[in-house]
């Protein structure tokens, strides 16, 4: 097993009354693709947003890298190496598509105000080197379209693409997906499986969370499974087609019926599969 990056220790997150995450504790290891899913309300976005720093846990510990960012701003969480795409695209879309993957890069690039007002040669050879690498994220992510024209022109799917550019632009050692498969067609999907085992292999640890159950499947090595803020599984997805207490979140029923259908849809949902399963 390759070594621990992420550690994550009784996480809790509450809203008044609500307790969105409650005692959440996994762990992601470098190069690895890990799987968080569940129910609408489960937590999912919740714990990402703690992890990212755009919510501060009120309870429990994460660890980056070894060291602990619980509650850290999410710049200074972003520098360590994490990056992270939105459920909703979070794009420039008056800005061309290379613009809005040099924009990533921004916390790597070393200049300063003067730099820029003057346009030093410190600061052409650093946009120069910006531009080249960011043709290169989007050379690895297939991007063919034209990328001096606005973002807002491509097709959906292909933005998607631009958007898991920029956040590999900034060169990090975990990328959290927050549902990527959104909105993308049988093609697409199978597009994004590929990329995402072409990140893997670069050995950036990717977590995503994701309702397609067939994508999930195929791609993840781990999954971890949540319910009412709650972890209720974590395991390979074999161990967690057949889990009862998975199917029973699922599908909110304990009648043999209803494991019957369950177990349908995780027999669908195996390798090659595209089943998706509502939450």
């Amino acid at each position: 097993m390759s070594e621990v990056l992420l550690d994550v220790r009784d996480m809790a997150v509450q809203f008044g009354g609500v307790r969105a995450v409650d005692g959440l504790t996994f762990r992601v290891h470098e190069g690895e693709v890990l799987s968080v899913i569940g129910p609408n309300g489960a937590g999912k976005t919740s714990a990402f947003n703690c992890i990212t720093g755009f919510y501060k846990p009120s309870g429990g510990t994460v660890t980056f890298g070894g060291a602990r960012i619980t509650g850290r701003r999410p710049a200074v969480i972003a520098a360590s190496g994490i990056a992270r795409t939105f459920q909703n695209l979070r794009l420039f879309g008056d800005l061309t598509v290379l613009d809005n993957v040099r924009a990533g890069m921004h916390v790597r690039i070393r200049q300063n105000f003067l730099d820029a007002m003057l346009h030093t040669p410190r600061y052409r050879r650093g946009e120069d080197a910006a531009t080249a690498e960011a043709h290169r994220w989007l050379d690895f992510v297939g991007l063919v379209h034209d990328r001096t024209s606005p973002i807002r022109n491509l097709p959906y799917g292909e933005q998607r693409r631009v958007e898991i550019a920029r956040a590999l632009a900034r060169e990090p050692r975990m990328l959290l997906l927050d549902e990527p498969a959104a909105g993308l067609n049988h093609g697409e999907k199978a597009q994004l499986l590929a990329l995402m085992r072409r990140i893997a292999g670069l050995g950036i640890a990717v977590v995503l969370i994701e309702h397609d159950m067939g994508l999930v499947m195929e791609v993840s090595e781990r999954i971890v499974v949540l319910s009412h803020g709650k972890e209720i599984a974590d395991g390979t997805p074999a161990a967690i087609r057949s889990d009862p207490a998975v199917i029973e979140a699922y599908l909110g029923a304990e009648d043999e019926e209803a494991h019957a259908e369950a177990e349908r849809i995780a027999a669908e949902a195996g390798p090659g599969g595209t089943t998706e399963v509502e939450s």
